[in-house]
């Protein structure tokens, strides 16, 4: 797509009623990255219905916006290889749900969300499949490379909008099953620990943290133990009220009982537990309102990363209740 070399007025379309005036720009022209954006906005160059904005202005239906001219787009030859056939079906079998608005995928373990210098292969590039610009689908939250499961995106930019203010909200009830080392004592319970990203050898770790230490977040997680192996390991249901990043996962650790599979959070009793597992976390369920009505509930098969777990330990995926949380004192208060 080239550039814009004139002055525009476009006008807000109803798929785009709330989304933030920077990320309008970045679906109408991808090519565009956040800083050229914020330059533009700063200096006064684009306005809404004639006035200065930010770029973190919630755009309205109708609402008039100017564009100044634009950088072209990369020539041909330095654009992002387009999908191939084997890709696009790849991308398309991990649909879990699919309407208009909202788009749901079933995260393979190893597979990223976002791409990095040595990530090619990631969700947001497969999203492409849907298309690009206002076609393309937006990520709404995000998961571990190897934590599998329910990954949600919005189709449009007022879809995306209103789920992510779902989870902003703490609208979004969330349900991961892992397995961990040993028995959770007692067998339920909520874990209430800030947390804050450390260098802890040549590793950056999330850890414990007193809460007034600088960089510290609250974080909050209830846990179910929902079957055991003997002494060994358990199979858990988490349900984190906070998403700090690797919050689970350290909580676990927290309390003495690492997720099974995970060599950055484990200890020696899960590693010797964990001899050929990947991290046996998997994002269950997903329960939130859809953007325009009812309600949306999303599970997610087993992987088989998770199936092997369950196979060695001799758990069964059907004794679990559907919401473990359901009649949790937590979610009532």
């Amino acid at each position: 797509m080239s550039g814009v070399r004139e002055v525009r007025t476009l006008m807000v379309g109803a798929a785009e009623d709330g989304v933030r005036l920077d990320r309008w720009f970045k679906r109408r022209w991808p090519h565009l990255n956040h800083i050229q954006i914020n330059k533009l906005v700063r200096s006064g160059q684009v306005r809404v219905d004639g006035g200065r904005a930010k770029v973190d202005t919630r755009l309205t239906v109708g609402v008039q916006v100017r564009v100044p001219p634009l950088p072209d787009a990369p020539a041909e030859g330095d654009k992002r290889p387009e999908l191939s056939d084997r890709d696009i079906a790849y991308a398309r079998s991990l649909v879990l749900y699919e309407d208009e608005e909202v788009l749901a995928l079933n995260k393979p373990c190893g597979l990223a969300v976002q791409g990095g210098t040595k990530t090619v292969k990631h969700v947001d590039r497969l999203l492409s499949a849907w298309g690009e610009g206002m076609d393309r689908p937006r990520l709404v939250h995000r998961l571990d490379r190897d934590t599998s499961g329910v990954l949600l995106l919005g189709k449009t930019p007022a879809a995306a909008a209103r789920l992510s203010g779902a989870f902003a909200k703490r609208r979004a009830k969330k349900v991961y099953w892992a397995v961990v080392a040993g028995n959770p004592k007692p067998p339920q319970g909520v874990i209430e620990l800030h947390l804050v990203k450390k260098g802890v050898g040549d590793r950056e770790l999330v850890v414990p943290a007193d809460p007034k230490e600088f960089g510290a977040e609250v974080a909050e997680t209830e846990y179910i133990t929902l079957a055991r192996a003997a002494h060994r390991a358990a199979w858990v249901a988490l349900q984190p009220y906070t998403g700090r990043t690797h919050q689970l996962r350290a909580h676990m650790k927290a309390i003495g009982h690492p997720i099974l599979g995970d060599p950055k959070y484990g200890d020696e009793t899960s590693a010797q537990l964990s001899e050929g597992m990947k991290l046996q976390l998997h994002a269950r369920r997903l329960e939130l309102p859809h953007p325009s009505r009812g309600q949306l509930i999303l599970e997610a098969p087993l992987s088989p990363e998770m199936r092997e777990g369950f196979a060695r330990f001799g758990f069964d995926e059907h004794e679990a209740p559907n919401d473990p949380f359901a009649s949790s004192q937590r979610r009532r208060r």
